[in-house]
């Protein structure tokens, strides 16, 4: 299979899966995002871990790579606090919509951190494609509240950067397991004081679709590493985002 075949299943397996994740996140209740992230990212944590056990890959971090982790690490908790708040308090699809914002500051902060050059033709699908965002998944505009609006850009924008990161990471040649593994643990110990003196009690379904989420990340995570990988096309992943979020599976 060609690389350029491999990056298509891995952005149609990746879109889905985060999909997913959203439609579990909310279905899982009135429960706190900061609660919702934790478990999400325990279970990614725990879904890494068992990796690197198994591969026991060789990982040396020079200093700009730990410094690259700790921005990524702290870009993507506060893109899933915020993407889960907007979850929470906005139709799915505005919601979803802003998230997929994340890919357009990735350009616009792969400009300004890893000094790319995009051409006025690149620049130009990318300002179509997330256009095309908004026709497809045609959010309720006028009807959505402001500040919930705003939590979900601000997701979108701290996503973008957190992936502008990871790229940096990929090239500086730290493995994928071991991003997903720092990030997720750094979020969960982030949230957990939260959980330990404001927990709210769960059903044992809620915690079902909670771990069911987790899996989901996991998955929608790690094939996004191996669409970096396999250098997927940027404009295909924001087609297959907005298939899957338009398609009914993100229609609340």
């Amino acid at each position: 299979m060609s690389q350029k075949n491999k990056g298509i299943y891995c952005i149609l397996l990746s879109s889905f899966f985060f999909a997913l994740m959203n439609l579990f996140v909310r279905l899982s209740g009135d429960l706190p995002s900061i609660q919702k992230s934790f478990f999400r990212n325990f279970v990614a944590m725990l879904f890494a871990a068992a990796i690197l056990w198994k591969e026991r890959p060789e990982i040396k971090l020079d200093r700009t790579s730990k410094k690259y982790l700790l921005y990524r690490s702290v870009c993507g908790t506060v893109g899933i606090l915020c993407n889960f708040y907007a979850v929470d308090h906005l139709v799915l699809a505005d919601a979803s919509m802003l998230n997929k914002m994340s890919p357009f500051f990735a350009v616009i902060f792969g400009i300004l951190i890893l000094k790319e050059r995009v051409s006025l033709f690149q620049g130009g699908c990318v300002v179509a494609a997330f256009t095309g965002v908004l026709f497809v998944v045609k959010p309720t505009g006028l009807h959505m509240d402001l500040f919930p609006a705003l939590i979900g850009l601000l997701g979108g924008l701290g996503a973008g950067i957190a992936y502008t990161y990871v790229r940096a990471l990929g090239q500086r040649g730290v493995k994928g397991p071991f991003i997903v593994f720092f990030f997720s643990a750094f979020s969960c110990v982030v949230t957990l004081p939260y959980l330990l003196f404001q927990y709210t009690s769960m059903t044992l379904e809620q915690l079902g679709i909670l771990l069911l989420a987790g899996l989901a990340a996991a998955g929608g995570q790690f094939n996004g590493l191996l669409l970096r990988a396999c250098k997927g096309d940027f404009r295909l992943r924001l087609f297959a985002d907005t298939l899957f979020r338009a398609s009914g599976i993100s229609h609340f």
